[in-house]
C-alpha cells in the first residue's frame, strides 16, 4: 500500500494520496500490432461513466483542470503537450527529477487529461482527453525522501498551502479543480479560498475519504447506530462535488468513506492509471474517482462554459445512470448515483438552454399566488366619517377621566385635613393584619414548585 492513513495526525486524514490498494506490480503494455492490453483493461471504467458518447460533442477542449496533489510528471507519454506546472507549495525541496516525486498526482492527472500514445490507441485515455491539466504541489507522496519533514511542519501551514494553491489554480484559468486528498479539520483559509473559486465558477470536485469499512463492518456498525464515516475535507464544504468509489461491478467500495458529503460515485477500485515513471499502475481509491468526475466536469465546461457552478454540479448528481440510483434517490455511500457522462452533458444543455428567470421575479412566482392570493381584510378599511367619530369618542374618554381624577384628589385632601385635627396612637393590636409588603414573594396556586429556580 502506497501513502499512509493520517498525515500530519489529527489534522490531515488520509491525504486520499493513500490511494487505498495499489497494485505493486503494473500493467504491461502489449506490441503495437495487438491490441492494447492497457486500454481494454480501461474499458470498464470508460463504460461505467458513458463517456464515449459525450466524446462526439466535447473532449474536454479548452478547459483547464487544475490538479491540487504531488505534482505532475509532464514528460510521460500519455500527458506529453497537456500539462502545465505550477508552483510547489510543500516546502520541501525535493526535485521533480527524482523518481518519487509527484507518484500519486500523475496517476490522478492521466485519468482526467490522458490522450494516450502511438496515435491514441495505445495507454491510457483520460474522461476529458484534450482539456490541460494545472500541476500545483501540496502533498507529498510516502515514498518522497522528503516526506518525513514534510509530516513535522504544523497543520495549519498544510491548510495555509491548499488555500494558496486554490487561489493559483482560480487566478491562472482553472476552470475546475480536482483535489483527491483530504483534512479531519476545516479551515477558515481554506473554506475563503473556496468561496473565491464559487464566486468565479470554478467548479471543485473532492475525493469522499477512504475511512468506509468492509461491508460486514459496516452492517454491525450501522446496527450499533455508528455506521458513518469521518467527515473529510474539502469534501465536505459547501460547494464542492464529494465523490465516493464503485468497483467493476457498480457496487460501493468497501474503503470508500459513508456520510452526508457525498454526493456522486465513480469508479475507483483498480482503475488503470499511468505513473510517473511512465508504467502503468492499477489504483484504488476515492481518489481516482474524484479525478475521473473532474474530467467529467471539464466535458460540461467545454461545451457550456457560462453554465454556473451550481447548475454544472446539478447536471451531474440529476443525471445518474439510474440502475445505480440507491432506494429513495440518495444514501450516504453512492450519494445520487454513478456520474453518467453523456447525460449530464445532456443535461447540461438543457439547463444552458433554459432562459433564466427575469430580474425582479414577481412575488406570484414564488409566495402561492402573490398579493393576489391573499385573502381581503374581514374588517373594512374605516373612512374620513368614522376615524372623525373615534376621534371624539376617545377625546370624551379623556375627559371623563380628567374630571374623575380631580374629584379623587379632592376628596383625599378633605380626609386628610379631617384626620389632622385628631390624635391617634399607633396601631397596637397583634390581631390585625398588616400591609403585604412591596417583594413579598406570595406562592401561586400551583404551590412552590412553579417557582422553582432553573436548574
Amino acid at each position: 500500500m502506497l501513502g499512509r492513513l493520517f498525515r500530519r495526525a489529527p489534522v490531515l486524514a488520509a491525504a486520499v494520496l493513500a490511494v487505498l490498494a495499489v497494485q505493486a506490480t503494473g500493467l504491461t503494455a502489449a506490441a503495437p500490432a495487438r491490441a492494447d492490453v492497457v486500454r481494454n483493461t480501461e474499458m470498464w471504467v470508460l463504460d461505467e461513466l458513458n463517456v464515449q458518447p459525450a466524446w462526439t460533442i466535447t473532449q474536454g477542449q479548452g478547459v483547464v483542470v487544475a490538479v491540487i496533489d504531488s505534482g505532475v510528471n509532464p514528460a510521460v507519454s500519455d500527458l506529453t503537450g497537456a500539462v502545465r506546472t505550477g508552483p510547489d507549495l510543500t516546502g520541501v525541496d525535493t526535485p521533480a527529477s527524482n523518481p518519487n516525486w509527484g507518484v500519486h498526482g500523475t496517476w490522478m492527472a492521466s485519468l482526467i487529461a490522458g490522450h494516450g500514445h502511438d496515435g491514441g490507441g495505445s495507454g491510457i485515455i483520460g474522461v476529458a482527453p484534450r482539456s490541460t491539466i494545472l500541476s500545483i504541489r501540496v502533498i507529498t507522496d510516502a515514498s518522497d525522501p522528503n516526506d518525513a519533514a514534510y509530516e513535522r511542519e504544523p497543520a495549519s501551514r498544510g491548510q495555509h498551502e491548499l488555500a494558496m494553491a486554490i487561489r493559483y489554480a482560480v487566478n491562472h484559468g482553472a476552470g475546475v479543480i480536482s483535489m483527491s486528498l483530504g483534512y479531519s479539520l476545516q479551515s477558515r483559509s481554506v473554506r475563503a479560498a473556496l468561496q473565491y473559486a464559487y464566486e468565479r465558477n470554478v467548479v471543485v470536485v473532492a475525493s469522499a475519504g477512504n475511512s468506509g469499512d468492509p461491508a460486514g463492518a459496516r452492517a454491525r456498525a450501522r446496527a450499533k447506530g455508528t455506521g458513518h464515516a469521518p467527515y473529510s475535507f474539502p469534501a465536505d464544504y459547501p460547494g464542492v462535488l464529494s465523490v465516493a468509489a464503485v468497483n467493476g461491478s457498480g457496487q460501493v467500495a468497501g474503503f470508500s468513506s459513508e456520510n452526508l458529503s457525498v454526493q456522486v460515485a465513480a469508479p475507483g477500485y483498480r482503475v488503470p492509471a499511468q505513473g510517473r515513471d511512465g508504467q502503468y499502475w492499477l489504483v484504488s481509491g476515492t481518489s481516482p474517482a474524484c479525478a475521473l468526475t473532474a474530467g467529467v466536469v471539464a466535458l460540461i465546461k467545454s461545451r457550456y462554459p457560462r453554465l454556473s457552478d451550481p447548475q454544472v454540479i446539478s447536471a451531474i448528481t440529476s443525471s445518474t445512470t439510474v440502475s445505480s440510483r440507491p432506494p429513495g434517490g440518495y444514501d450516504d455511500q453512492i450519494g445520487f448515483g454513478v456520474v453518467n457522462a453523456a447525460a449530464a452533458l445532456a443535461e447540461a444543455g438543457r439547463l444552458a438552454r433554459a432562459e433564466p428567470p427575469p430580474t425582479g421575479m414577481p412575488a406570484a412566482r414564488h409566495f402561492a399566488g402573490g398579493l393576489a392570493a391573499v385573502p381581503p381584510l374581514p374588517v373594512q378599511p374605516r373612512g374620513p366619517a368614522e376615524l372623525l367619530l373615534f376621534c371624539l369618542l376617545g377625546a370624551a374618554c379623556l375627559t371623563l377621566v380628567a374630571v374623575s381624577t380631580s374629584r379623587l384628589f379632592a376628596t383625599g385632601e378633605a380626609q386628610a385635613a379631617a384626620a389632622g385635627d385628631t390624635t391617634t396612637q399607633p396601631d397596637s393590636d397583634p390581631d390585625r393584619a398588616g400591609p403585604t409588603a412591596f417583594g413579598q414573594h406570595v406562592a401561586p396556586s400551583g404551590g412552590e414548585d412553579d417557582w422553582a429556580s432553573p436548574r
